[in-house]
């Protein structure tokens, strides 16, 4: 198996608020399809995919029933703290759910979390271990 991710597909409970609020809060522009009860969102490389929770569960052959952390997390990295800041403060005045705001971390790097209405984590970053290039894509991790 080739060592890339196609799609990602987050189960989501309310898919038109959902895509509401990626292109509102966030400012994505949804692929044109003709698939209904589905919206895409070309992210340089892969898709992100917002679909029914209880029809992805049933897709899979899950119960669809689940509630609290779900160990899994998204991230945006941008190409310096000023980047990062500069994008929770746009952010926050769209009312964007803060979850934690930025501080330098651990690893070396820089970063904080939001959360879209349905609890999934997206965090904001600067990683200079591994910078998007001019288009925005990630190179190796160094």
């Amino acid at each position: 198996m080739e060592q890339r991710i196609s799609f990602i597909t987050l189960g989501v409970d309310d898919l038109q608020a959902m895509k509401e609020w990626y292109t509102e809060k966030l400012g994505w522009t949804p692929e044109k399809t003709d698939s209904e009860g589905i919206v895409f969102f070309h992210l340089n490389g892969c898709i992100l995919g917002l679909y029914p929770a209880t029809e992805l569960a049933a897709d899979i052959g899950v119960p669809a029933a689940g509630t609290g952390f779900r160990r899994v997390t998204l991230a945006h990295n941008l190409r310096s703290e000023a980047e990062v800041d500069a994008l929770f403060g746009e952010l926050e005045t769209r009312n964007v759910q803060i979850v934690k705001r930025p501080e330098k971390v651990f690893w070396g790097g820089y970063s904080g979390y939001i959360a879209d209405p349905e609890g999934n984590y997206w965090e904001l970053a600067y990683n200079p271990f591994a910078l998007p290039d001019a288009a925005g894509n990630m190179p190796g991790h160094k």
